[in-house]
């Protein structure tokens, strides 16, 4: 599943490419990293070369009438600073007490980009295939093709270690929002509030992680944008271990296709060990798998990190969004996946992995990104979300002491949008020119960089330690990707800012945009991380260089540009927060803050829906599965592991595989427990339906499911397919066993 993280100042994976438009994370739910890299509002704008015109919005009214805020429009994603145990009563029938949310949260795991569970009271983990695919490559042997063939350690020895992997235990949580509170108090200039507030945030998270001592780490989540500030409290251990990882075609079985789609048919699982000073960790809260199932119309509760959501913006903002942002972003992974899929065509063998890796990664993020903007264009969520603006509105005109204190914020968001449009042309321009980004040509993005330090060899500078840490986040590109994208950029450069010649650049060879920036490509000291830092040092780096040149004739439009664009985040930043604690004071917790990959717990119940005419059903089946295998073929998406093209005689093809819920979940959930209300795994979250994606904006359950691969269909495969007695011992039954042969002897008792 897509993964989309926010980090208070980052756009969360389910999830994912790095950083996108919007402060967010993308991630695809094949795991591949992100594409875009960290954007920042200002830094990058969000809204790049639109060769053909966008289609026209659709009429932004709505009969009011017929459409209105729903309870639950902006959404289920509940807190355990504040858990709904009313809420729950009410719909559910039961009220699970202190300790059932403390097992819900000490048995769940935030690890990179995703969620995972312990399964088992010896560390075992529970995750996605796509949130473990890039470490499984990584601690492959020589000769091994642990994609391509799996692997199952058939004891605790050949347990693989993943250098890099970290998993996170949230076990405490801590109200500092009285802190926060004093430090403004009195107060009045915003920017000393913000100053005085953030001093007390950090001293807080000091202390409480001097506190918390060795092995801890505490972050600190603004909740409605500030009004509510608490600490988290983490343990966090280094030392995991993969046990079993299937294959890639049964573990992302319909590939991009079906990528954001059900039904769905995929065994996107793989398990993990934590180790503590060696030896696998002792567990307390752990969820054994359900071995019945659930049925349809069951409760569910899924417990995950959220990556980030838009569902308290106002409407001035989604609209900005919708006429800026989002197509933008769509705009420029559509030329860079072009570029690429263009590179690929004339078949070099030279980086074709990496090559159809970024585009697998890309085509994922188009389809993320297509579903957004027809979501922000779809009438009737835009009229819903006028609808609760206009209620709560009407919350702070009605509370005298609420409406003296706030004013009229949104108006003033909106002004604040207006003047953001001014900026649009320049925003889609320099979309992704930042060092971490890697739909940027790296010759550009380290000129940008390097510029203050072009010398002579007579006058060479001093290169800063800033400098050297931002050019060394600048990775190296293959020379044609690289020459591909900065064509695109100059393209867009002359397009939206007129910008069709270099000035001091020497075109003549050059006929097009392509021309040029192969040019450049070719004769750049810059193109190359070790040549660029050697240029540096020696101080040969010149203004003669053409990568420079091209940096420099941007230079003061894009110093404008940031500069406006800071004085406006900053305006904008400030207007959320006091939007949020006028939202609190309002509502309270009654209304879940949007996601900040911070744990969430979000209730929902199995159930299939209409689409394309038809109706999607609650469950899937191994019967499904082996049914886009015949009928598409080998060598498609829906291709099959040799060991899976003949099943055993006991493997039962009636097993539920996959199914869908109502749980409100986004990026960042994928790998999420999903529980019954005995906190037993019943499933596991691992994308949404295309009709899902509106959920970064509004939360509608009639339309929006989480897909998650069925607890029944996981162990069908373990016992039957890949004969991992070990697992399924240690997900059914609790007891651990270090070899497979001690897990049959067990078993046969």
């Amino acid at each position: 599943m897509y993964k989309r993280i926010r980090f208070v100042l980052v756009f969360s994976p389910l999830l994912l490419l790095a950083a996108c438009a919007g402060s967010k994370e993308t991630a695809s739910s094949d795991g591949s990293a992100g594409a875009l890299g960290p954007v920042t509002p200002a830094e990058v704008p969000a809204t790049v070369l639109v060769r053909q015109p966008l289609a026209p919005a659709p009429p932004e009214r709505v009969d009011s009438t017929i459409i209105r805020a729903g309870r639950f429009d902006q959404g289920k994603m509940w807190t355990f600073d504040h858990p709904p145990v009313e809420y729950f009563a009410e719909t559910y029938g039961f009220s699970p007490d202190d300790e059932w949310f403390r097992h819900a949260r000490l048995g769940t795991l935030r690890i990179p980009g995703c969620t995972a569970s312990f399964v088992s009271p010896r560390g075992l983990a529970l995750t996605n295939h796509h949130c473990v695919r890039n470490h499984a490559a990584s601690v492959a042997l020589e000769g091994e093709r642990m994609l391509e063939e799996g692997f199952y350690a058939r004891s605790l020895e050949e347990e693989r270690p993943a250098p890099g992997m970290w998993a996170d235990q949230l076990v405490d949580i801590r109200d500092i929002t009285p802190e926060a509170d004093a430090a403004v108090a009195g107060v009045l200039d915003e920017a000393e509030r913000a100053r005085a507030r953030e001093e007390a945030v950090r001293a807080a998270q000091e202390r409480i992680a001097a506190e918390a001592g060795a092995g801890h780490h505490v972050e600190t989540i603004a909740l409605y944008d500030g009004a509510v500030w608490s600490a988290y409290v983490f343990r966090r251990y280094t030392d995991l271990r993969l046990a079993f990882v299937p294959e890639l075609n049964i573990g992302f079985f319909g590939g991009d296709p079906d990528n954001f789609t059900y039904p769905r048919y995929t065994l996107d699982m793989a398990f993990f060990r934590v180790y503590e000073n060696g030896e696998p960790l002792n567990v307390r809260y752990y969820f054994p798998m359900n071995s019945e199932g659930v049925q349809e119309g069951d409760a569910v509760f899924v417990i995950g990190n959220p990556g980030s959501t838009f569902r308290l913006s106002t409407v001035a903002e989604l609209l900005f969004r919708r006429d800026v942002e989002e197509p933008a972003v769509l705009d420029l992974i559509e030329t860079r996946l072009a570029a690429l899929e263009a590179l690929r065509s004339e078949g070099d063998p030279a980086g074709q992995e990496a090559l159809v890796n970024q585009i697998f990664s890309l085509q994922n993020a188009r389809k993320l990104y297509v579903g957004r903007v027809k979501a922000l264009n779809d009438p009737v969520v835009l009229a819903r979300r006028r609808d609760a603006e206009a209620q709560f509105a009407e919350a702070i005109r009605e509370a005298p002491a609420l409406s003296e204190r706030y004013g009229d914020l949104i108006g003033r968001m909106r002004e604040v949008q207006e003047r953001k449009r001014a900026w649009a042309d320049s925003y889609r321009a320099f979309l992704a020119l930042n060092p971490a980004s890697s739909l940027g040509a790296a010759a550009l993005r380290r000129a940008l960089i390097a510029q203050d330090y072009a010398g002579s060899p007579d006058t060479p500078r001093v290169v800063s330690d800033a400098a050297r840490e931002e050019l060394a986040r600048v990775e190296d590109q293959p020379a044609a990707v690289q020459a591909a994208f900065l064509a695109a950029r100059l393209s867009t450069l002359a397009e939206r800012l007129g910008l069709d010649r270099i000035p001091g650049l020497d075109l003549s060879v050059a006929e097009s945009p392509e021309e040029a920036a192969r040019h450049v490509v070719a004769h750049s000291a810059l193109a190359e991380g070790a040549t660029a830092m050697e240029a540096l040092e020696s101080g040969a780096l010149s203004a003669a260089d053409p990568a420079l040149q091209v940096a420099m004739a941007i230079a003061d439009e894009l110093a404008a540009y940031r500069e406006a664009m800071a004085a406006l985040s900053a305006e904008e930043q400030t207007l959320a927060r006091q939007i949020g604690q006028a939202r609190y004071a309002a509502y309270g917790v009654e209304t879940p803050p949007d996601a900040t990959f911070s744990l969430r717990i979000a209730d929902g119940a199995v159930q299939g829906y209409p689409y394309n005419g038809t109706v999607a059903p609650p469950y899937t089946t191994y019967y499904g599965l082996y049914d886009h295998y015949y009928s598409y073929g080998p060598d498609t998406p829906w291709d099959l592991p040799p060991r899976w093209r003949t099943p055993p005689g006991n493997f039962a093809l009636d097993t539920p595989l996959n199914f869908v819920s109502t749980n409100d979940v986004v990026g960042g959930n994928s790998g999420s427990p999903v529980l019954d209300s005995d906190l037993r795994l019943a499933g596991l979250l691992f994308d949404g339906n295309i009709e899902s994606l509106s959920g970064d904006f509004i939360y509608l359950p009639d339309r929006s499911r989480s897909i998650s691969v069925d607890a029944r269909g996981i162990l069908e495969a373990l016992d039957d397919m890949y004969d991992a007695d070990r697992l399924v011992l240690e997900t059914t039954k609790g007891r651990f066993a270090e070899t497979e042969e001690a897990a049959d002897a067990i078993l046969s008792e």
